[in-house]
């Protein structure tokens, strides 16, 4: 039977992780796309079980407790995981998936699937850069923007424990480098 991939990207708030995923997915419509769960509040234009599992906190404690997450962590005062019945499902399927993550989750999933994962972080140019385009987003308040940057030393530290590093200064360069990477990793 034919072995899924689990192609892992990840990246500080604001590098391009979900853009260059969802790139991807569309050079790639056989790859399935890992739907992560949270508590964050649900955002204009996202839908509950395709951009996430929007899960109360208390649903998400239980899942912790059952065991059911391959990773999670709280950032920001909210949970993010990735639950494991989605990856062993599309595993037993021979069927591949993309993740897109923060750091230690991609980690956490490379020490539980070692064999199957391959991962991939994305770096910003600078930090002046990053620091634009989380600014230009208008997703965050500066309370919520001020944590998201104090978080990107650690974050470019851990990238260098991943299989890939690529830069995204430009974005249509960065999609191309890793969609060469998913090729020659299906």
């Amino acid at each position: 039977m034919v072995k899924g991939k689990l192609i892992v990207i990840s990246a500080p708030s604001g590098c391009g992780k979900t853009t260059i995923a969802k790139a991807i997915l569309e050079k790639h419509p056989e790859v399935l796309f890992s739907v992560s769960a949270t508590t964050r509040p649900i955002r204009s234009g996202e839908t509950n079980g395709k951009d996430y599992f929007f899960l109360t906190k208390q649903e998400f404690e239980s899942r912790i407790k059952a065991g059911d997450l391959v990773e999670w962590e709280k950032i920001y005062e909210n949970y993010y995981g990735t639950l494991k019945s989605e990856i062993h499902k599309a595993l037993d399927r021979g069927r591949s998936m993309i993740f897109d993550v923060d750091v230690k989750g991609a980690l956490s999933i490379r020490r539980n699937f070692p064999k199957d994962s391959v991962i991939i972080f994305i770096k910003p140019p600078s930090m002046e850069i990053l620091t634009k385009r989380l600014e230009n987003r208008k997703t965050e308040n500066s309370e919520t923007l001020k944590r998201r940057l104090d978080r990107v030393p650690m974050e470019l530290d851990q990238g260098f424990k991943f299989d890939f590093q690529v830069v995204n200064d430009d974005l249509e360069k960065a999609i191309a480098e890793v969609d060469g990477i998913v090729q020659k990793n299906l």
